[in-house]
């Protein structure tokens, strides 16, 4: 009898351990123009792991929203962008080190996805350590996602097609750069930020600046 107490007991801690290892992570991006509550995926460890370590440091606070594009995204986390001097060109800072890539989910609008080097310098398609992207997008119809699964050889679920062309986003992105969150709340402020006025490197004359925090 003791023997099975003490098995039940072990089955109960194991699963109690399992819960809370399986614990949601948010982070919440604070900006002028309001906050975005986002939710980190456990599918992209690496870069759920490093967005939040970032994030604990203190690493994100006052760099800003350097490239903003109407029906894209809002871009952000290049460390050179702190006290950044007016039009000085922006983009080409991080951490010191880039991610492996954890390509799968979709370009939702609301999606968090890192930036990263285009081109056949990055083959591996690998992730900035710290610059990541927040998508807007557009109405998104079932002609262009059947262009979108030829092109890229992918398959939509019924389910993510209801989702684009519920709520929009940029499907020319999908298996090219690794999607590692979603906006939970704030999708306001993604498109209060699109609407700021940029240069001709789509950086807004007036700086956006933004604070991350773990919840």
């Amino acid at each position: 009898m003791k023997g099975l107490l003490n098995i039940c007991l072990s089955i109960c801690l194991l699963a109690l351990i399992s819960s809370c290892a399986k614990k949601e992570a948010h982070v919440l991006i604070e900006t002028e123009f309001g906050n975005m509550k986002v939710l980190l995926y456990d599918e992209t460890p690496i870069h759920k792991e490093n967005f939040l370590k970032l994030a604990k440091e203190g690493f994100y606070d006052d760099l800003l929203f350097h490239r903003v594009m109407k029906g894209f995204m809002i871009q952000g986390g290049d460390p050179q962008s702190k006290d950044a001097a007016p039009g000085a060109m922006l983009g080409g800072g991080g951490p010191g080190y880039l991610l492996d890539a954890e390509i799968g989910s979709p370009h939702f609008k609301g999606a968090l996805a890192a930036a990263r080097t285009g081109g056949p310098g990055n083959p591996e398609k690998k992730s900035s350590g710290s610059q990541f992207y927040v998508v807007q997008g557009g109405p998104v119809n079932d002609n262009q996602l059947n262009q979108f699964e030829r092109m890229k050889g992918i398959k939509y679920s019924d389910a993510q097609r209801a989702m684009y062309k519920e709520v929009g986003g940029r499907p020319d992105l999908d298996m090219d750069y690794t999607v590692f969150g979603e906006v939970v709340e704030g999708f306001e402020v993604i498109d209060k930020i699109v609407e700021v006025e940029t240069d001709r490197s789509n950086r807004p004359a007036k700086d956006v600046k933004m604070k991350i925090s773990v919840l």
